[in-house]
């Protein structure tokens, strides 16, 4: 009966099945490759692009950021990705997706082989359905509706239930590739199809007949008639393989057909250390041949021949062919819908199999470095943590030369790449440097009393006293582009206040971040905490990093508008302390001075227009138009070569008036600047209410009543009067320096320096107490008496 279904449902789909595949070996070298033209297109929900991809097959890829470059992959379906929970019919939503995702990468002009478990399942579904349909009706009445309930269905022989699951299985994939314009063709092999020389010439003929004319071959043992394994004689060197579960199938095939990716969905993350689910447990994001002794394997899946110890076995068969290999969780459902993809793309996804250790620690051990150096760094006294900045002041002067040397080589490297605002952002130059040592005394004078500070005292019950203290964060993550003085700058903060830091620049920065993280190490070894700042310098994707979050406490993005949006947009699960945008508004009101308004625009748009404290919106008082102050503003800006843009009610004053702005909620980054007219201070503030970004916003005025009003109804992060909005800086704050500027509401807002760097902690001391004393029948009170808070040192 569900055969008569399944057949009447794909009947349509069988014409467009090849009558039979010529079984020709195609070498890998004459594989037809893609057009050189490249074509965007998609299929459902998610984009691909076609793009020419070749490789010479013999080497396995050394990095994940290489996978991008894939062209031949096999995708093995573990039984627990194929199959439901209660492991009797198929996942259709899971494999639906993997469907989807595999079409996307074979549309993109890769070529792609499916391993796939399920036809026992499925098989079982179909002969329970058939064992229940076969009983007599008479015996159904006759038992009673209960006992039909509880009618017990004997245990199905696999050989059997394979047999009947996998025509369905394979019509299934049928008809879910139809849906996006591609064939599939079903092999179904054995251990002995290898063994036997001419079996493997006519598979592997097959298989390259197929892939040649686009078609996605579906390989499975055939569990119908499958023999037990040859024993001793799995692994014994690279022509030799036992295929007993589809894992050791994948590695076979992925080495025969030289495949550039094997990847494997099982359902887990990926290997661990030791068994998933135990306390200690870490995902080991690569494996390197020969660290299986530092792995201690759990039992296998619910489902399926194989565990992980299989699965990796496999793994480092088809590594030592030349195949690289990820295993990864094809079942989660907030992944399984885009890990083939992720995966292809170099993003951190399961475990990457790779014969190539990089020379330096990973990122997660650098996360270890420092957390564990942060500790250090903050059991250390004030006065030591103070010498460590002032000695890194001291190199910045003394190392003077080989500093701009090497960002002499960053300048040289980056021209021709970088805009112009970029490059100048990227140039150091001595009185930067001078600038920064004087920031970094600053700092460290400011340090004394910064962690461990005393901020409340309260007597709780009598020899009970509670304290609230000031502690580090934990580790910090700043990600900066093309400023390498952010990092001394951000160190020095993290030393000062205690915190463990993870550094990753633009590779714009690549030779003056390296030397000037190196100076930094230096200071930090004069009292033994080197590893507490770390410089990222492997591949890792920014995405990547913001995942770390059992590892950084805090992240800090420095750079455009357009990192930050993408950091806090990755950063599910770790605090983001910036801004996204600095659009900052400067009003002219009626009673502002003439002498102050052109030095106070020049000088916050014109000094830097980079810069996220620049000046972005002007909002002139109505009644200055067309007097002499508007006439010297508009001058001002013709001379310094500022583009103007008119907003909508300035536009509608003039006959000829500058280019109208597409958007009053713009950070331009460059001389241009958008003037927009308001009837009053209160208009003004609903402007940079609705438009602004909450980062600095000015008043222009000699009217004191007005000037205050503005001051307490702008809700920005820096509000000023008469006052340039560049002062909306950590070092101009006197706070020596800053990690940045937030206009998040919680925790810090504004410039962040030091102070924005610690969090706190209480601190109870008491004798035996226990809160049953406190009971209504208890012998002790209450007392929460305020005690007296230690002076802070302010010198």
């Amino acid at each position: 009966m569900l055969t008569q279904v399944w057949r009447s449902r794909f009947q349509s789909f069988s014409q467009h099945l090849l009558p039979c595949v010529q079984s020709t070996s195609v070498s890998r070298s004459h594989r037809v490759q893609p057009p050189a033209v490249t074509h965007v297109r998609s299929w459902s929900n998610i984009p691909f692009i076609t793009v020419p991809l070749s490789r010479a097959h013999g080497k396995s890829f050394a990095h994940r950021s290489e996978l991008k470059h894939a062209k031949r992959i096999v995708v093995k379906l573990g039984s627990a990705v194929v199959t439901r929970g209660d492991e009797c019919g198929l996942a259709l939503g899971r494999l639906a997706s993997i469907v989807e995702q595999v079409s996307v990468l074979q549309n993109q002009g890769r070529e792609m082989i499916l391993v796939t478990s399920g036809a026992v399942a499925f098989g079982k579904q179909r002969l329970r359905h058939e064992i229940l349909l076969s009983q007599s009706v008479r015996q159904a009445l006759h038992s009673g509706q209960n006992q039909l309930k509880e009618m017990a269905i004997p245990v199905l022989e696999a050989r059997a239930c394979a047999a009947a699951g996998q025509s369905g299985l394979m019509a299934l994939y049928e008809a879910m590739f139809t849906q996006y314009s591609i064939c599939a063709a079903q092999i179904l092999v054995t251990n002995l199809d290898f063994h036997d020389e001419q079996k493997r010439r006519n598979l592997n003929g097959t298989l390259h007949e197929l892939l040649r004319m686009n078609i996605v071959p579906i390989v499975n043992t055939n569990d119908a008639v499958v023999p037990p394994a040859e024993p001793n004689s799995d692994l014994q060197g690279v022509n030799v393989i036992s295929v007993k579960d589809n894992d050791s199938l994948a590695a076979r095939l992925a080495v025969e057909m030289k495949t550039d990716l094997l990847i494997v969905l099982s359902d887990v993350e990926g290997l661990f250390d030791s068994p998933p689910g135990s306390d200690d447990a870490k995902l080991i994001d690569i494996f390197y041949p020969g660290d299986q002794q530092s792995v201690t394997f759990g039992t296998k899946s619910r489902v399926g021949m194989g565990g992980m110890e299989a699965k990796v076995k496999a793994a480092l068969w088809a590594l030592q062919g030349g195949t690289s290999v990820v295993i990864a969780n094809g079942t989660h459902p907030k992944v399984s819908g885009h890990v083939i993809t992720d995966i292809v793309e170099g993003k951190k996804v399961g475990t990457f199999f790779s014969e190539v250790k990089p020379a330096g620690p990973t990122v997660e051990q650098q996360g270890e470095m420092a957390r564990s150096g942060g500790r250090m760094l903050a059991t250390l006294e004030p006065e030591q943590r103070a010498e460590i900045i002032h000695h890194l002041a001291d190199l910045l002067t003394d190392q003077r030369d080989e500093i701009l040397l090497a960002n002499k080589k960053d300048l040289e490297e980056a021209q021709g790449r970088l805009a112009a605002p970029l490059l100048k952002r990227l140039s150091l130059s001595t009185s930067k440097l001078n600038s920064l040592a004087i920031g970094l005394r600053q700092i460290a004078a400011s340090s004394h009393d910064s962690v461990r500070r005393v901020l409340r005292r309260t007597r709780i019950a009598k020899n009970l006293e509670l304290e609230q203290v000031t502690v580090p964060i934990g580790v910090l993550l700043v990600i900066f582009e093309s400023r390498p003085d952010c990092l001394p700058q951000v160190a020095a903060l993290a030393i000062a206040s205690g915190n463990g830091l993870l550094l990753k620049g633009g590779k714009e920065a690549a030779h003056s971040n390296r030397l000037l993280h190196l100076l930094t190490q230096e200071a930090l070894s004069i009292h033994g905490v080197k590893d507490a700042v770390q410089l990222v310098n492997t591949r890792e994707e920014v995405e990547d990093l913001c995942r770390l979050d059992n590892m950084i406490d805090l992240i800090i993005p420095r750079g455009s508008s357009q990192l930050v949006r993408d950091i806090q947009k990755a950063a599910k699960g770790i605090p983001v302390m910036g801004h996204s945008e600095g659009i900052c508004h400067m009003f002219v009101d009626s009673e502002a001075s003439v002498d102050k308004v052109t030095r106070l625009v020049r000088d916050s748009k014109c000094e830097y227009p980079a810069a996220c404290n620049a000046l972005e919106t002007l909002l002139i008082h109505r009644d200055l138009l067309r007097t002499p102050l508007f006439d010297q503003i508009i001058d001002m800006l013709r001379v310094e070569q500022v583009k103007i843009h008119a907003g909508p009610k300035f536009a509608s004053y003039l006959t000829f008036s500058p280019s109208e702005v597409k958007s009053l909620r713009t950070e331009y980054g460059d001389l241009e600047l958008c003037i927009e007219v308001v009837d009053g201070v209160q208009e003004a503030i609903d402007h940079i209410h609705k438009y602004g970004s909450s980062h600095t916003d000015v008043i222009v005025t000699e009217n004191e009543k007005t000037a205050e009003f503005f001051l307490q109804h702008v809700d920005s992060a820096c509000v000023f009067w008469n006052a340039s909005t560049r002062f909306s800086d950590g070092y101009r704050f006197g706070l020596g320096a800053e990690v940045g500027i937030s206009t998040s509401r919680i925790h810090a807002r504004g410039p962040v320096g030091l102070e924005g760097l610690l969090t706190t902690k209480w601190l109870l001391r008491g004798q035996d107490h226990v809160v049953s004393d406190f009971s209504e029948h208890g012998s002790l009170k209450y007392l929460h008496e305020n005690l007296p808070v230690p002076q802070r040192n302010t010198n």
